[in-house]
């Protein structure tokens, strides 16, 4: 079964804490739902052949502690010890490095970082860099929350005045319930 995220598009540790909400639940509770995400990243994370317990779990502890440091980060507060720790344990659990590399035509090269790990420990390393970035990014405080009734989804807007996750969903949404109250006014029931 392929899962439907709400909403995808936006700085990848935010598409990450995206995937859980009071209106959807977890929407990677389970292996097949963390790899249909990551299928729904194309070229945003070094893929990965299957989704094991283990990568599961490391991916949720990254999405907990991000989701912790950004709460407090947004509000220009100190983000708590515990999940700055896990953030920098998931990232040294897989160090990046550059390797050299002689290409004809090229000559010397240094391509993207490589991460020498097993698939788990990469994946939540590279989750805790995605979380890394948006947290020392200095818009961290421009990240907003939906303002749809019952939605929780998070967004960094390229636009002052964006107000919901999807304007076609929440902000439609918002519109009818507008209608709705204007045009009922004073009805009895």
């Amino acid at each position: 079964m392929t899962v439907t995220f709400p909403l995808l598009g936006e700085p990848l540790a935010l598409d990450l804490l995206n995937t859980r909400s009071p209106a959807f639940g977890d929407l990677i509770a389970t292996p097949a739902g963390l790899a249909d995400w990551l299928a729904a990243q194309p070229g945003r994370l070094t893929p990965l052949a299957r989704v094991t317990g283990d990568g599961l779990t490391r991916v949720h502890a990254v999405r907990e502690a991000a989701h912790a440091a950004l709460e407090a980060a947004r509000r220009g507060q100190r983000p708590p010890a515990g999940p700055l720790r896990a953030l920098n344990e998931a990232l040294a659990a897989a160090p990046a490095h550059r390797e050299l590399a002689w290409t004809e035509g090229e000559g010397l090269t240094a391509p993207a970082h490589r991460r020498g790990a097993d698939p788990a420990r990469r994946l939540a390393a590279e989750l805790a860099e995605a979380a890394a970035e948006l947290l020392t990014d200095p818009r961290v405080a421009d990240v907003r929350g939906c303002e749809g009734a019952e939605c929780a989804m998070l967004f960094l807007p390229a636009n002052a005045r964006r107000r919901w996750c999807v304007a076609g969903i929440c902000g439609n949404r918002a519109r009818v319930a507008r209608y709705y109250a204007r045009h009922t006014k004073g009805e009895t029931p």
